[in-house]
């Protein structure tokens, strides 16, 4: 099913959606209703306050920008206190989730008693996987991770490249040679750091560090044997620069690289620390696997939860529908700070087919958001930590060489993981 061009009872759902935030306004909720998150998604929050108090005149909404890992901690020491501290809106990363589903099942409102079932079908079903337990929802889906490569316009056309050629990761690496003749990279990894390209890879070949049930390991699987296969030739080919999450912004504003790989969310970030760069980036999908194979996967994207020890669930509620659940509400963060909406009623907003000027001129969110129904589910379940730390050495310590093949380097996390974890692994 093509994107943009969704059923008309879908369209229905989510204008039902919106009519049902605006008749709760009558009720004349009111109070101050604290939420918790951070960076540009507080300020992607923050930009909705307005539209939502011509609703909700009386409900105060107090957005605190605590920072990514100080909000996950006191979220975690809050559950543990049995709710004690926590706001009425907890901003969480999908793939973090799970970790507070399975610890503490009690500590957020069941979202389903309050009319979430009734929504379901208005978002991605990959935005879910990680929000639900049984039939439960524990959070509303908010922001999507749809990967796509950012591309400078005028370092390509310098080095020869026609971004349009580039079709799978084999094309990329050919015109990283080329790019790499002019002394410029063509994106930056996170060795040491982070291992998101091979997550992006991976979620690409449909496979992950967990099955789809969390209930067996399967980073050592094919797809992710050739993802992180990908990543060791492109490294090898010395076209990829390394660095933390503040040298890749460095070397985006410096122009030592000429591109970066990430999720959807990365274009405020790029837009709002390089403003004289306007005009000179694009978009590409990301290349695929192999000729005609799927050039879509997600990386990051986050949801909020009502934590149940809340005093003011009505007004933390009717906030997470207008901020998340109506097309308004999901294009203003947007336009504020490029978070990408999962709402799938708001793609067909206007805004979404505007030419965008930082960006060449061109429609990026038509390219970003075409990707969401090729999107594979993964699961980060409880254990997503452990794979994730265990990972991030074992890919650092194979392009060091210290691994003679990926699929040795595989087998070790996988094995690893399994003493971390006590799960399976996958045969």
């Amino acid at each position: 099913m093509k994107l943009f061009s969704l059923t008309v009872s879908l369209a229905l759902l989510g204008t039902a959606f919106q009519a049902q935030a605006q008749t709760a306004s009558s009720t004349k909720l009111g109070g101050t209703v604290t939420v918790w998150s951070w960076d540009s998604a507080a300020k992607g929050l923050q930009s909705t306050v307005p539209g939502f108090n011509k609703l909700y005149p009386n409900v105060k909404v107090n957005v605190v920008d605590l920072g990514n890992q100080n909000v996950y901690d006191r979220g975690l020491a809050g559950c543990a206190a049995g709710g004690a501290d926590l706001p009425d809106v907890y901003s969480i990363e999908n793939g973090e989730a799970e970790v507070f589903w399975a610890r503490f099942p009690d500590c957020f409102t069941d979202l389903t008693s309050l009319g979430a079932d009734k929504i379901f079908k208005n978002y991605p079903a990959f935005k879910w996987s990680e929000l639900s337990v049984g039939s439960k929802r524990y959070a509303m889906p908010w922001d999507s991770g749809a990967v796509v490569m950012f591309y400078r316009r005028d370092l390509y056309q310098k080095a020869g490249i026609n971004p349009a050629s580039i079709r799978t990761w084999a094309d990329f690496e050919a015109a990283g040679k080329k790019m790499a003749s002019k002394g410029v990279k063509m994106g930056t990894i996170a060795n040491g750091g982070d291992d998101e390209w091979f997550r992006m890879l991976a979620n690409q070949n449909g496979c992950y560090y967990f099955n789809a049930t969390a209930t067996q390991i399967t980073i050592n699987q094919p797809g992710c044997v050739s993802a992180l296969s990908t990543v060791q030739r492109l490294n090898s080919a010395g076209i990829l620069a390394t660095g933390d999450w503040n040298t890749q912004i460095t070397n985006v504003k410096t122009s030592r690289v000429a591109g970066s790989l990430y999720g959807a969310w990365y274009e405020g970030t790029i837009r709002t620390n390089a403003p004289d760069q306007s005009g000179k980036w694009g978009v590409y999908l990301m290349p695929a696997a192999q000729a005609g194979g799927r050039r879509a996967a997600n990386l990051g994207g986050s949801a909020l939860a009502l934590p149940a020890a809340s005093k003011n669930k009505d007004a933390a509620w009717a906030f997470m529908q207008y901020a998340l659940g109506t097309t308004q509400g999901q294009v203003t963060m947007l336009k504020a700070d490029g978070l990408v909406p999962s709402l799938l009623s708001a793609t067909k907003d206007p805004y979404i087919s505007q030419a965008q000027p930082y960006w060449g001129n061109q429609k990026i969110w038509q390219t970003v958001l075409g990707t969401l129904p090729q999107i594979q589910s993964v699961r980060g379940s409880q254990f997503y930590q452990d794979a994730h730390q265990i990972m991030v050495v074992v890919q650092s310590d194979l392009l060091k060489g210290k691994y003679k093949t990926s699929k040795e380097a595989l087998d070790d996390a996988a094995s690893k993981i399994a003493s971390a974890t006590g799960l399976p692994m996958s045969k």
